[in-house]
């Protein structure tokens, strides 16, 4: 069995306390039934490789943790509603059967050994500007170029929590708190980043 990455083992600790068995348990069925995957960190949570292509991921929220399997079939979109097909998990009663997730493991690893493509979501349509946040943002050079230069899905966090407010006072407020963090140069989530 490869040596497990002390960065993984890190995250385990800082993740809450309801978290830590289900990240755990998730690791020890991957090991179990890919005895020769790696794990890394991809995108600031655990991954697993297999023969260096993602197999799966597993990520720790304030209220659930989630687990991703990547290559996988097509067809297989499963529970969803937590970032992971297999939905929230907020216990370790909450993961799939022992035997079920082992043999999507190995069918997953059997498509990566075959030169499956990895499922790529497609893009989301883009979100259109309210324009009062765009009216803010031309007022605001240094917070147009830092929103500008993000990423599409940084953009959509940004038109969506400010598209959701259901009252014009919300939105009015989303809008100037999104401008203050724009200039900063910060993204929508930047509580949550890890530095």
């Amino acid at each position: 069995m490869p040596t497990p990455d002390p960065r993984v083992d890190a995250y385990i600790a800082r993740a809450a306390a309801f978290a830590q068995p289900i990240l755990r348990e998730i690791r020890q069925r991957v090991h179990a039934a890919c005895p020769g995957v790696e794990e890394a960190i991809r995108w600031g949570m655990p991954a697993f490789l297999h023969r260096g292509r993602l197999l799966c991921g597993m990520a720790a929220f304030k209220a659930h943790a989630a687990l991703n399997l990547w290559a996988r079939d097509a067809g297989d979109s499963g529970a969803g509603g937590g970032m992971g097909q297999y939905g929230r998990l907020r216990s370790v009663a909450d993961l799939p059967a022992r035997r079920g997730f082992a043999a999507q493991l190995r069918q997953a690893m059997q498509r990566i050994e075959g030169g499956a493509p990895v499922l790529k979501r497609a893009p989301r349509p883009p979100l259109p500007m309210l324009p009062a946040f765009a009216q803010a943002l031309a007022a605001a050079p240094q917070a147009r170029a830092t929103f500008d230069g993000l990423a599409p899905g940084a953009r959509r966090d940004y038109l969506e929590w400010i598209g959701q407010a259901r009252r014009e006072t919300t939105r009015q407020q989303r809008i100037a708190q999104a401008i203050e963090w724009l200039a900063q140069g910060k993204r929508r989530h930047w509580k949550h980043e890890r530095h």
